[in-house]
């Protein structure tokens, strides 16, 4: 049986709402609207327990046989990576995407490797990055993409990184606001 790893899908595949999981919270929060014509072309999620180069969970995009509510845990076997950099404001820190197959997924079952994805596919996924970057003034440029191996070598680096939180529980401070009005009432 293949090696899985938990994925909260935070973004519905087609979706221009950029959602965010707050582990802390166990809510979902909006971040951003993408303009018209720009929506998420997989179904785009993290995986808990994990701290990449970014200091966020390690972002994955998942293969599925249909788009799933932001919340939901799948069960994930991954497939590769595509290693990148992000600049913003002169600062260049690493923002991997990993990629994945849902272990549900029936269309997707034979897909082993990120290499197996056509070459037009991949430059698809690449141009969303940049694109969706660029809306906020970062530029992200694609080192290459690596398979199941490098993935692999990626997520165990993130969770021995990872420390629990220790304002679990909290409001983050952008919602603050919410938390003097309760105290109001």
């Amino acid at each position: 049986m293949a090696k899985t790893i938990p994925v909260v899908v935070e973004t519905p595949q087609g979706a221009r709402s950029k959602v965010e999981f707050d582990y802390g919270l166990g809510l979902l929060l909006l971040t951003k609207v993408l303009p018209a014509g720009l929506t998420f072309p997989l179904n785009f999620g993290s995986v808990p327990c994990t701290l990449a180069d970014d200091d966020d969970p390690l972002d994955i995009l998942l293969f599925m046989s249909d788009a799933v509510p932001g919340g939901t845990l799948v069960e994930t076997r991954p497939i590769g990576v595509l290693e990148a950099n992000q600049t913003e404001d002169g600062e260049t820190v690493r923002n991997d995407r990993l990629f994945g197959v849902a272990t549900e997924s029936t269309e997707h079952r034979d897909l082993k490797t990120v290499k197996e994805i056509d070459g037009d596919r991949r430059e698809e996924f690449e141009r969303f990055f940049q694109a969706y970057n660029a809306e906020c003034g970062k530029v992200f440029e694609g080192l290459g993409w690596f398979g199941p191996k490098r993935a692999w070598k990626l997520i165990e680096r993130a969770r021995r990184r990872y420390r629990p939180p220790k304002d679990a529980g909290q409001l983050p401070t952008r919602l603050s606001g919410f938390a003097s009005a309760l105290e109001d009432d």
